[in-house]
């Protein structure tokens, strides 16, 4: 029986997780849940799991926690130092869900002790890449892919010498305002950026989806992760979604990776993995997909893509400013504050400000650094986003 915990348990990532894992109850201890401010999902979650500990991030809501609780067993916490301490717990294997710079502390904290992280949060690897995985190395952890286009690459790689890997291909959706006349794109709301055609996600990640600013941190994560030149990653628009991304070989081989759009087949992988194990998902029927279509991604539709690659080229703590000022651009368009268009800008100027201000820095060689750049980001880019609403 493996112990697991689940860091971002109510999230779409974290709620197929529970999903694999309440389908064989037999094979799996689990250890700690996390959540935010869904409290009533956290504590139903942690009863049907049995988990040890339960807890939220949200100090003030301890309380309604643990009346949730009450009679289950299961304890009950809040607030970052409870998460960062749950993360300490020993687990054989560790979902890192949470979004935003939050998952950061829990996700070093598991490869610290030598654990198996599931790696889903993109901005561990895009805000600290260089931490983490050296921490990983000198704790003999592992980190296992379990964004839908890393855990392709991962599968392909499988028996390979990335010595003979000529380049990268990450699929891209395009999100639900991929047809779109560029000149609408500035005045599309909320509503119509969560109207994704094929995949079913939290509120965040679909915008970001549409914005491609989760391509822009995968990327990144690419080439954190893999180890390759940013010049040999690439990005097409793939709007079926079946493939998954691409690993192109020196002999003019191209090994790709298909399925349903469906996360549990990533999360799946890295549950179960070295092992294949059945998993509940669609089979693909080939006939009936019947066509596949590609196409080169637009940069001016697509700003995002661009920016990911000015970080690369900036290097220090640009991914960490990157991340946080994406959040905070993401905070004001949800909100109604500025347009869909105006989060790239918002990033761009902050980026452009910090730089010209007080530099990127070092690469990321220590948590304080990067929560320094973080809190820094977020300042600044507050300011820009008041300014443009304004």
């Amino acid at each position: 029986m493996r112990s697991v915990s689940i860091f971002g348990a109510t999230g779409s990532i974290g709620e197929n997780t529970v999903d694999l894992i309440a389908r064989a109850p037999q094979d799996f201890r689990v250890v700690a849940l996390t959540g935010g401010r869904n409290i009533a999902r956290l504590a139903e979650q942690a009863r049907v799991l049995n988990a040890e500990i339960a807890v939220t991030a949200h100090d003030e809501l301890l309380g309604p926690l643990r009346e949730a609780l009450a009679g289950s067993g299961v304890q009950a916490a809040a607030g970052a130092q409870a998460i960062a301490e749950a993360a300490d717990r020993p687990a054989d294997w560790t979902m890192s869900a949470i979004v935003g710079a939050a998952g950061l502390v829990p996700g070093l904290r598991t490869v610290a002790r030598g654990g198996t992280l599931a790696l889903a949060n993109k901005e561990s690897l895009v805000c600290a890449g260089p931490l983490l995985m050296t921490e990983a190395r000198a704790n003999a952890a592992t980190i296992l892919p379990v964004d839908s286009e890393h855990s392709a690459i991962f599968q392909a790689l499988t028996g390979e010498d990335m010595g003979t890997v000529e380049r990268i291909i990450l699929t891209a959706s395009g999100g639900a305002l991929r047809d779109w006349p560029l000149e609408r794109l500035a005045q599309a709301t909320v509503a119509e950026a969560l109207a994704h055609p094929n995949w079913a996600m939290g509120q965040r990640i679909t915008i970001d989806s549409a914005s491609m600013f989760n391509k822009a941190m995968e990327v990144i994560e690419t080439r954190e992760f893999f180890g390759i030149a940013p010049d040999r990653i690439e990005v097409i628009i793939h709007p079926e979604s079946l493939v998954h991304s691409l690993v192109g070989f020196r002999d003019g081989a191209l090994m790709a990776h298909l399925g349903a759009p469906d996360m549990r087949h990533a999360i799946g992988y890295a549950l179960h993995w070295p092992d294949r194990r059945h998993l509940p998902v669609a089979r693909l029927d080939l006939a009936q997909v019947a066509t596949l279509t590609f196409r080169a991604p637009d940069l001016v539709r697509y700003p995002a893509l661009r920016l990911a690659r000015e970080v690369m080229a900036a290097g220090g703590l640009a991914g960490a400013a990157f991340t946080a000022a994406k959040e905070i651009a993401l905070d004001h368009f949800i909100d109604g504050r500025i347009g869909f268009m105006a989060m790239a800008e918002v990033v761009e100027a902050t980026l452009d400000a910090i730089s010209r201000d007080c530099g990127l820095g070092n690469a990321p060689d220590s948590l304080e650094a990067v929560l320094e750049m973080d809190n820094l980001a977020r300042q600044t880019a507050q300011g820009i986003a008041r300014a443009r609403a304004g």
